[in-house]
């Protein structure tokens, strides 16, 4: 072989590993454990170690699997269906991840736009700024603002010290004081993908709308936000994804009085001890999480072979 068929073969495998590495990683941890628990979910309860009667024996070989799939059945999915509280649980996680990455975005987006506004020397101490409450252990932040919205906590003390409140609000262990957590948790997580399409931006683009009779904010709506756009759509996914299935903070915070799918995934695996019902929970958990991502996806291909 020539050194020309040997560079070719080289490069020919520098573009295999480095394709292949990012596939292995995604079935070593994402889809061997998602087989994993649909082989769980799709198992009977059986008091044992481990608390479930597997459906499929893959000692069996080809004969497992064929008694697999004629006894198939998905009675545990039918369960959570049936189940109002299932259903309940993930429609009130929709909505509190919902509200979390919309007031993220709205709290996000004017820092990271002042970030990359400011002078460049100012720039590497924000940045550490926005990542300095990552240095300190997520417990002991969420910990900390059950002492700031308790009644007797600091910010009831300082409403009722500046007159606004006459008596102690009720935030603690409601889905205000959720919400509050969740988007103090994952801020820097809106604030950076955001930052770093701002970042690229253009000013002599924005100068242009305004030469051609755009203000100020015209340009901002018509310039800024859709060159932003992935960043913004990075950011809400980074938010909005944890935050869905979030146990700690609404644990913490929230108390028994909030319904989220985190909290009813926990006590099913870990009270109840149904392991099958629990992974049912969590395959649908995921499935609601991959199905808009796919499509926007396949939106965003679609939009890319349409601008090109």
């Amino acid at each position: 072989m020539d050194r020309h068929g040997r560079g070719g073969a080289g490069r020919m495998m520098r573009r295999l590993v480095v394709i292949g590495v990012p596939y292995l990683w995604l079935v070593a941890l994402f889809l061997i454990p998602f087989l994993i628990v649909l082989k769980i979910a799709l198992s009977d309860t059986n008091l044992s170690i481990p608390p479930y009667l597997p459906q499929l024996d893959i000692a069996e070989g080809w004969v497992g699997f064929k008694a697999f799939l004629s006894a198939l059945d998905f009675e545990n999915f039918t369960f959570l269906a049936s189940d109002d509280l299932y259903w309940k649980a993930y429609l009130s996680s929709l909505k509190i991840a919902t509200v979390s990455t919309f007031f993220a975005l709205l709290i996000g987006f004017p820092i990271a736009y002042g970030m990359a506004r400011a002078p460049d020397h100012w720039r590497p101490t924000l940045m550490m700024l926005i990542i300095l409450p990552f240095w300190t252990s997520f417990l002991i932040r969420t910990y900390a603002w059950i002492g700031i919205l308790s009644t007797e906590g600091f910010l009831n003390q300082f409403l009722i010290w500046s007159g606004l409140v006459t008596d102690p609000l009720t935030l603690l262990n409601t889905n205000v004081a959720v919400t509050i957590g969740i988007v103090y948790t994952y801020l820097p997580f809106m604030v950076l993908p955001v930052y770093a399409a701002l970042e690229k931006l253009d000013d002599s683009l924005i100068e242009a709308a305004e030469d051609l009779g755009c203000t100020r904010i015209q340009a901002f709506w018509m310039v800024t936000i859709p060159l932003a756009k992935q960043g913004i759509i990075a950011g809400c996914f980074l938010v909005f994804i944890p935050s869905l299935g979030e146990f700690v903070i609404p644990s913490l915070l929230g108390g028994s009085s909030t319904l989220m799918i985190g909290k009813v995934l926990v006590e099913e695996f870990f009270t109840n001890r149904d392991w099958p019902v629990a992974s049912a929970v969590a395959v649908v958990l995921l499935l609601i999480l991959i199905i808009p991502i796919v499509l926007f996806q396949r939106n965003e291909q679609k939009q890319r072979e349409v601008d090109g």
